[in-house]
């Protein structure tokens, strides 16, 4: 076994291989960008060495930096974790021929399914059943656009050499099959360098099935169940879960073997994922082979018992696989969901900046949070905009579900917008609990997943009132406890008046809207005045804003944070964020002229498609730009006049950049 390995990547599957690897008392060398000096994986790893700036492309992608660590730092092999250089079977080869054990699988797997049209002859050829498509090598446009009306529409282009959702677009009739091509190709070569495309028959309903597969080198090879991943959007998972809901037994063992016969036709060594698309009658297809650990293999590990980092380790060193298929077992249920920084009521726009509060439910008892970010770490335009990851077990679905509700209940984001209430939707849809999945399930769902945000209730208003109160007092007293008279009248904040009761009005924007808090201070606590009628509230704030109350009565709990004029209250049954209006702030920056159209964050132009001048309509695309590894189309608010464009394709912008002079009307 190793004594020392590098972790040749970052975020949260750094830190979940440093676990693992401590357990095993094996040392840890992470490495970081300047972006990472201060992250979590670099405080946990017992050395950590800075290998470039904070682009990917300067740092943890820079192969050559990497091995030269690792030599220099003794480590004996590099586990490259997923995404960067963990498909690049250039790397794994560099990794040999410096003497450094490559924790995956040989180059020549690597090489045999990086290419999503080779891979497909090769399934073929072993007898695993495959979409009906183009996979050829040709790529003139008359030619894809004729294997699309061979195939029929709807169909599926798919960057031959992708993953993760990038350079795929669903066309669903011959007119806009040229635009999508383009996209498609635009996307696949900013992302993999490489635009060749493949086309396939869309699958109307399917689902997202895929087989964890593991093998050694002395010729064992072994499926670990499979994992349902059909909640998508585009294309991105959003949730996973094992083993997949209402499988049949048979479907569930041939796709097994099938997965292994697929990992054997290329001599696969370590851990893999085979993934298929399920149809409603059980007929299943070959998409691709992830030649490395995925991102949700944590549901994997909790319904197997095993510690699928730990297999990795110990097949790379030249051990056995730990377990023979016939001793392998399934015991209940695992479900993941991907926190990210995104604003799902704005698009799901990523969002980068400080996580301000940051709170996971309590771990144990079948909770599990796989995370590289804590509360004061900040998400850079630089990275993946993944949070955590949040994994439940339960001994049956429902109590999976159940679990996960309360998970999702307890997380708390602040600084950031976040996807909580979205995945706690999901969790909480009469369809999800019925296990009515497929991969375009938010799609059908999306009214429901995505309403209009109700106006705070009476209980969540009164909690911000009560948290701003509580907070002002404690200041008060704060400053008056520093003060040459700490018992001046004139120090307190309990609105006394002489003759009178002290009246006051807090004021909240609450989504569009404005909410107003009519108050009189008591004695004890307040009364406000609030649209169901008046309540009694009383509460003591404590540390990492706790807040316990008393509201008309009753007593509750709940966390309620300030950062700047926001205020966010958590409850158990979810979240709610207000924002306070201090008259003597200034004016709201929301009230400021239009005429502009501005970048919603930090990234690059890739594609301008209007010039000053030129008259457009109400959400005509006018440019595009690539941030956080996706693309952004920005589009006309209204119809109008472009009057300027201020940037050209391959300009870097900022957050908030005025992109477009645009007149209405």
């Amino acid at each position: 076994m190793f004594s020392k390995i590098l972790i040749a990547n970052r975020g949260e599957i750094a830190c979940r291989v440093i676990r693992t690897a401590r357990e095993m008392g094996i040392r840890t060398v992470a490495v970081y960008s300047d972006a990472d000096a201060e992250a979590l994986h670099v405080e946990m790893a017992d050395e950590a060495w800075r290998i470039g700036p904070a682009p990917a492309r300067d740092s943890y992608l820079k192969g050559d930096v990497i091995l030269d660590v690792a030599k220099r730092s003794g480590a004996e092999a590099i586990h490259p974790g997923y995404g960067f250089l963990s498909e690049n079977a250039g790397f794994a080869e560099a990794c040999q021929q410096a003497g450094v054990v490559f924790i995956g699988p040989p180059a020549s797997s690597i090489r045999a399914m990086g290419g999503k049209s080779e891979a497909k002859a090769l399934m073929e050829t072993a007898g695993v059943p495959l979409v009906p498509g183009y996979h050829g090598e040709g790529q003139d446009i008359e030619l894809l656009r004729a294997e699309a009306r061979r195939i029929g529409f709807p169909v599926l282009i798919k960057a031959s050499a992708g993953g993760g959702g990038k350079g795929m677009r669903v066309v669903n009739g011959p007119d806009d099959f040229d635009a999508e091509l383009m996209g498609a190709k635009r996307e696949a070569i900013n992302a993999f360098g490489d635009d060749r495309v493949l086309i396939e028959r869309y699958v109307t309903r399917p689902r997202h099935v895929e087989i964890q597969v593991f093998a050694d080198t002395q010729g064992g090879c072994v499926y670990l169940f499979e994992r349902d991943c059909s909640i998508q959007r585009r294309h991105q998972k959003v949730v996973e879960e094992a083993p997949a809901p209402n499988l049949d037994p048979d479907i569930r063992r041939r796709m097994g073997e099938a997965a292994v016969a697929a990992a054997r036709a290329i001599g696969y060594v370590g851990a893999g994922t085979v993934e298929f698309l399920l149809d409603e009658d059980g007929s299943f297809y070959f998409m691709e082979m992830n030649t490395r650990l995925q991102v949700e293999h944590p549901v994997t590990e909790y319904i197997t018992g095993q510690d699928l980092v730990e297999w990795q380790l110990r097949v790379a060193s030249g051990e056995p696989l730990p377990m023979t298929q016939d001793r392998l077992r399934i015991h209940g249920h695992a479900i993941e969901v991907r926190l990210y920084a995104e604003d799902p009521q704005k698009g799901f726009l990523p969002q980068t900046g400080r996580l301000e509060h940051l709170v996971f439910p309590p771990l144990g008892f079948g909770r599990r949070v796989d995370t590289g970010v804590r509360a004061g770490d900040t998400i850079s335009i630089h990275y993946d905009p993944m949070i955590a990851k949040l994994i439940v077990r339960g001994e049956d679905r429902p109590a999976a579900v159940r679990l996960l509700k309360q998970a999702l209940a307890r997380t708390q984001v602040v600084g950031l917008a976040a996807n909580t209430d979205f995945l706690l939707a999901i969790a909480s849809h009469p369809a999800f609990l019925a296990a009515d999945l497929d991969t375009r399930f938010i799609e059908r769902h999306h009214d429901d997943l995505l309403p209009e945000p109700p106006p705070a209730d009476d209980e969540t208003l009164a909690l911000a009132a009560l948290a701003v109160l509580l907070d002002r007092s404690a200041k008060a007293r704060a400053v008056a406890a520093a003060s040459a008279d700490p018992h001046s009248p004139w120090a307190a904040s309990d609105g006394w008046r002489l003759n009178d009761d002290a009246h006051d009005t807090l004021v909240f924007r609450d989504g569009a809207a404005d909410r107003s808090v009519p108050l009189i201070y008591r004695r004890q606590g307040y009364r406000f005045d609030l649209p169901g009628g008046a309540m009694e509230a009383v509460g003591q704030m404590g540390r990492d804003g706790k807040l316990s109350a008393t509201l008309g009565g009753r007593k509750l709990d709940a966390t309620v944070i300030r950062h700047g004029a926001e205020v966010s209250v958590f409850l158990d049954r979810g979240s709610h964020r207000l924002t306070l209006i201090e008259p003597l702030a200034g004016a709201d920056a929301a009230d400021a002229p239009g005429g502009r159209l501005i970048a919603p964050m930090p990234g690059k132009i890739i594609a301008v498609l209007t010039e000053p001048g030129a008259t457009v309509t109400k959400g005509q695309p006018l440019i595009v730009m690539e941030a956080m590894k996706m693309e952004h189309t920005i589009k006309a608010p209204a119809d109008g006049t472009v009057e300027k464009v201020r940037y050209a394709v391959g300009d870097q912008v900022e957050d908030g950049a005025e992109l477009i002079g645009f007149a209405e009307g």
